[in-house]
């Protein structure tokens, strides 16, 4: 580039980047420089001084071929049915720079999007911001921000928080590669618009996409294969399950919380109309796994000891937890029988005076879970969280529409008729191991 650009007779561009060339332009060499929005007067000087015999160069910053003056040299050459030779030198594109800047950021699959409605309709560019946050693009933002379009960026970041997690990591970089250099590590939540300029660029992070030692890092995938030694045959059918499950989603993008949760219950049931079944309140699962790892959750009460038998041993004793089933404890058979209501019943009135503070988990019960309910509303109950899975055909519905009134506690819930102990415990299995979440590797407990 440097040579093409000591070469050349003719040096065209935006007056603005001749400061960074002028070490290589030619003393003989003539530079014509234009100001903003003069892209096609720049295009058609080049082309006049080429057709008379001169060499030369049209400059842009970053890669010409990436929001630069490239497609239109070519749309020109056409439009003119030019014999000038054009010749694309590429460069090191402002998101690379960035991305550089920011650690790795753009290890996996990426998108470009310029907020600039200058040449591109603004409802375009929407459905494409849309299409981008849905699919799990890493995203580079060109042209965030300026004077006259102040708001883009903001709805930008309104559309990803409706598709991605708060906590997904976003780097941006200010005049990249240059003394003025600035470099941000943030969080989409956190991510202030107001921050950045036309001279930024914006990068937003992919579901995988993690911030580690003010590096911003997005896995290929490399990490999610476990060596041979590290696991045994179950687990290694189990990650071969989870990948199948993901290939076969009708919607893989879902934030990564929710994706773990469902990616257990297919496994479970077989069944992809969990994408559909299974609600979870935004960050249930991983809320209530930092708060068993805190210590704040140390017992999990379960409607019957089915769920018990599926909840995995390896991580109740590797997370401290305790799992208590009242179903068939004396006090409680007695009480039922003395009050002719069910074992279910009692069992969650003793639960609740030995245990107010656990995690509640039903997979058969719904009368169990009705009168969670009802201890919850006398304030007699303060579940750290509630798995509702109960099934059958009487009062099951009503049951888990009651659970869903209680937005201050975490919970999931398969919604409708559907539900079962090995789905219940299947979900209690899936926030105890939250933390292979990212690299898709479950089954350390199998």
């Amino acid at each position: 580039m440097c040579e093409a650009i000591a070469q050349s007779d003719v040096v065209i561009g935006y007056k603005y980047y001749f400061q960074f060339i002028e070490k290589w332009v030619a003393p003989s060499a003539r530079c014509i420089d234009t100001g903003m929005k003069k892209e096609r007067d720049r295009a058609q000087i080049a082309f006049e001084e080429a057709e008379s015999g001169l060499r030369v160069t049209v400059i842009s910053s970053g890669d010409a071929g990436i929001y630069g003056m490239a497609p239109l040299i070519y749309e020109m050459k056409a439009a003119r049915s030019s014999d000038v030779e054009v010749c694309v030198l590429p460069g090191i594109s402002a998101f690379q720079k960035a991305a550089s800047l920011l650690g790795a950021p753009i290890g996996h699959d990426l998108c470009l999007i310029s907020l600039s409605d200058l040449m591109t309709p603004w409802d375009k560019i929407e459905r494409r911001i849309i299409a981008a946050a849905d699919a799990d693009f890493v995203t580079a933002i060109y042209n965030p921000k300026s004077e006259g379009r102040f708001w883009q960026l903001h709805r930008l970041k309104k559309l990803f928080l409706e598709r991605r997690e708060g906590n997904t990591p976003v780097g941006f970089v200010r005049e990249a590669g240059r003394p003025e250099e600035r470099i941000v590590h943030t969080t989409l939540e956190a991510f202030d618009p107001e921050d950045v300029d036309m001279f930024t660029v914006v990068l937003i992070g992919n579901s995988q996409t993690y911030q580690w030692e003010q590096t911003m890092i997005t896995p290929r995938g490399y990490y999610r294969e476990p060596p041979p030694e590290a696991v045994s045959k179950g687990q290694r059918i189990m990650i071969e399950s989870f990948r199948t499950i993901e290939s076969e989603m009708r919607h893989p993008e879902v934030d990564l919380d929710r994706r773990w949760a469902l990616f257990h219950a297919i496994h479970t049931t077989a069944d992809f109309s969990m994408e559909d079944l299974l609600y979870t309140d935004p960050h249930a699962i991983a809320t209530l796994h930092e708060a068993i790892k805190k210590g704040e959750i140390k017992t999990i009460v379960t409607d019957v000891s089915m769920v018990t038998a599926g909840i995995r041993k390896g991580a109740l004793e590797r997370l401290g937890l305790s799992v208590k089933c009242y179903i068939t404890d004396p006090r409680v058979i007695e009480s039922a029988q003395t009050k002719g209501t069910t074992r279910a019943e009692e069992a969650i009135r003793l639960a609740v005076k030995e245990n107010p503070n656990a995690l509640f988990v039903f997979g058969n019960a719904p009368t169990a879970l009705i009168e969670l309910c009802k201890q919850i509303r006398q304030g007699k109950a303060r579940p750290s969280g509630i798995i509702a899975a109960p099934v059958g055909f009487v009062h099951v519905c009503e049951s888990k529409h009651q659970v869903l009134t209680f937005s201050h506690i975490p919970k999931i819930v398969v919604e409708g008729r559907r539900g079962g102990s090995n789905l219940a415990a299947t979900l209690v299995n899936a926030i105890l191991c939250y933390d292979d979440a990212r690299d898709l590797y479950p089954g350390r407990d199998v």
